[in-house]
């Protein structure tokens, strides 16, 4: 998907400085100041900064206290209310919004009164060409993808309609109290009409209520509850995809839901029985009528009105002032892997503490994510045939090979992305990637794998090769690496003027990455010694793999070895600064061979690393799956842009590489600059107390 970002909010929405507030809830609200454009003050008691408006939730009787305030400080008050294309999930469950309202008029949908959008709408001279394309662009791309104010739900399944050729027509329930019903021009008895007219007007049709998503999460009550399933009535109780159930219809009822403004959009007649931001503009048939309303507008106006001139929007991943871009791209981002995790998931193998780490990677809002420690547990916790098995990297016991085979369903394994944090694994460092290989795994070659597959089959676009070849620029000026751990230091070696410099990087002996994919040479000494064998005159530089030398792996070699066999030991510089320092890196399967051709430096293999065999290595070992031949660019893509996923810890959602790096970036940038990096090598109080977290997070998950 090629969505670039583009903030096109109106000149209507000015800077302002010192926005109080008096809410507690609406100061929880992430990047609330950025929303706002201002300072936030707590009016709290006397308040010494100076205000310049005062900002409450809508016209609810909470926010009584707000507009008290603004009144006696005589400055304006402020309505703030969700946007109309908020969040990936429901703001009930604490999913913070991607979008909000401002209006210092009234509210949009409080038709008893003008609000800041209708004025918009009455008005003209805001209807740019620019405005309106990038209203078509986003219609465009919210049709595509199916987007709607919430979009965590499945789409409907194809069962829920029945299979006959008669219309079908949708009546929308919203929640008892809802504002938008009690300042729309309707109340209680609105409901009943809207219900009776659509099966009196459409009276071949098969009528579908829809239960609103906030009744189905049992946190309120709705008006058409009651109502009896019969024949020519079905009861949508399940959490659906607004946009997916929509299409299937021939007509929709409203009284004031957003879901009447979805279906313009989708181009179905819409039948208001009270007064939405959307009617009485001359798109819908309504049956409740407001004087204030004098245009006439058409579908694309109302929505570059609203969503664009009216609405707000920040960046989820900077947390800054955004546009409407930055949030489709992101709630999209947030679908495609729901969609992949849509079944339950039995997790095996998993420690306590790395429970809470790798959870967020694997739930979505339609599974369910169950660690189990054996088969009669996950029995227990109702595995079946449309369940998936998740294990850590390949330590599968024959029990749960056993398991997913008699239930004929597959077994994914789950590893530490390429790009993973800012601190070791090993030391309990929580990462932001990891990949999910439904084939085999990256690290082992007697089988294909996920990565593998991409990197043979994958018809890279030139806008996914332009992003690589971007990104290897990006990874290679910040001396980006898998733990970005060390400091970046250059190495004090004196090679002599002609003589070869050659690094080896050591690795932990026990890796699955040695165990599965070397060759004849298995440990650190024995690749030390085969490299000053052919290479006798050759500078060589060796670094311990950082869990070795943090004693947490398998992998030393004796001093008096490597003084035997190397010319330099580096145990302070970074791996980067190593590589940088060499003309060639010979290693059996570590990752530094990718840091070093992503240098562009010479890589010799000895074992099978996911780099070899496709023409940008030297290899020892023949790999006959691997039968294509890759440019630099094309193996970024495959590595870093297709096969992992990206959580971030700050927005909460899945983003993209590039933003993971630039959070390595600015933790990195961060922590030397305070003179901090003793923190990458944590004493064994801080790993205990990290272990005790994660334990404490995992109990309350249960």
């Amino acid at each position: 998907m090629d969505i670039s970002t583009h903030n096109e909010e109106s000149d209507m929405h000015h800077p302002l400085r010192g926005i109080g507030i008096v809410s507690r809830g609406i100061g929880k609200i992430p990047h609330l100041s950025s929303f706002l454009e201002g300072d936030i003050v707590w009016c709290r008691g006397r308040v010494k900064q100076k205000i310049t408006a005062v900002a409450g939730w809508g016209v609810k009787a909470t926010a009584e206290r707000a507009r008290h305030f603004a009144t006696r400080n005589n400055v304006p008050y402020l309505a703030l209310e969700d946007g109309f294309l908020r969040s990936f999930g429901l703001g009930v469950n604490k999913v913070p919004p991607l979008s909000i309202v401002v209006d210092d008029v009234g509210i949009y949908y409080d038709a008893s009164r003008p609000s800041l959008l209708e004025n918009i709408l009455n008005t003209s001279g805001w209807e740019s060409d620019n405005l309106i394309t990038n209203a078509q662009r986003a219609i465009s791309l919210i049709l595509e993808h199916g987007l709607s104010k919430y979009n965590h739900a499945p789409d409907a399944p194809v069962s829920l309609f029945k299979n006959t050729e008669r219309p079908k027509v949708l009546v929308v329930d919203q929640t008892q109290g809802d504002m938008s019903v009690v300042l729309g021009l309707a109340d209680k008895s609105s409901f009943d009409r809207v219900y009776e007219a659509a099966r009196h007007e459409n009276p071949d049709a098969e009528i579908y209520i829809k239960t609103h998503p906030d009744v189905i999460a049992g946190k309120k009550k709705g008006y058409l509850t009651d109502i009896k399933k019969d024949e020519n009535t079905v009861i949508i109780r399940e959490d659906i995809n607004p946009p997916s159930l929509i299409r299937n219809m021939d007509r929709v009822y409203v009284v004031s839901s957003h879901l009447g403004f979805e279906a313009l959009l989708l181009n179905k007649p819409v039948t208001c029985f009270g007064m939405p931001f959307y009617a009485g503009w001359g798109v819908t048939d309504d049956r409740v009528l407001c004087p204030r309303r004098v245009r006439k507008r058409t579908v694309l106006e109302i929505f570059a009105a609203a969503y664009l001139k009216y609405a707000r929007y920040i960046d989820p991943v900077t947390g800054r002032r955004g546009g409407i871009f930055d949030v489709i791209e992101h709630i999209v981002r947030q679908k495609r892997f729901a969609g992949q995790d849509a079944e339950n998931l039995y997790c095996f193998g998993f420690s306590l503490w790395k429970r809470e780490n790798v959870r967020p990677f694997l739930k979505s809002p339609q599974n369910r994510v169950i660690f189990v420690r054996n088969a009669r547990q996950a029995r227990n916790n109702g595995i079946e045939k449309n369940s998936r098995i998740v294990v850590w990297g390949h330590n599968e016991s024959e029990e749960v090979k056993e398991l997913a085979s008699s239930l004929g369903i597959s077994i994914w394994r789950l590893e530490d992305g390429f790009i993973r944090s800012v601190g070791l694994g090993s030391d309990l460092i929580r990462p932001f990637s990891l990949v999910m290989d439904r084939r085999g795994i990256y690290y082992d070659p007697g089988r294909e794998s996920d990565l593998e597959w991409v990197l043979n089959t994958y018809e890279f676009t030139p806008a996914i090769l332009e992003r690589a070849a971007l990104l290897r620029r990006l990874i290679v000026d910040n001396k980006i690496t898998k733990y970005n751990t060390e400091a970046n230091i250059p190495l004090s070696i004196r090679p002599k003027p002609s003589q070869k410099v050659i690094f080896v990087p050591g690795q932990v002996e026990d890796d699955a990455s040695i165990t599965m994919g070397a060759g004849g040479i298995k440990t650190n000494e024995n690749l030390l010694r085969h490299v000053r064998l052919i290479n006798p005159d050759a500078f060589v530089i060796y670094k311990p793999h950082p869990d070795v030398l943090a004693k947490n792996r398998k992998g030393k070699v004796s001093l008096s070895i490597i003084q035997e066999l190397c010319n330099h030991l580096e145990t302070r510089a970074s791996v980067i600064s190593c590589i940088e320092t060499a003309d060639e890196i010979h290693t059996l399967t570590s990752l530094t061979g990718f840091d070093a051709i992503l240098r562009g430096k010479k890589v010799v293999t000895y074992g099978i690393p996911f780099y070899a065999g496709w023409g940008l290595t030297k290899d020892s070992v023949c790999i006959p799956r691997r039968t294509r031949k890759l440019t630099l660019a094309e193996l970024i893509a495959g590595v870093l842009l297709i096969y992992p996923r990206y959580w971030d810890w700050e927005s909460r959602g899945f983003v993209e590489c590039e933003t993971i790096v630039t959070r390595i970036m600015q933790r990195r940038t961060e922590i030397e600059t305070k003179g901090q990096l003793h923190i990458l090598q944590p004493r064994y109080m801080t790993r205990q107390a990290r272990k005790i977290s994660f334990l404490l997070k995992g109990w309350l998950h249960r």
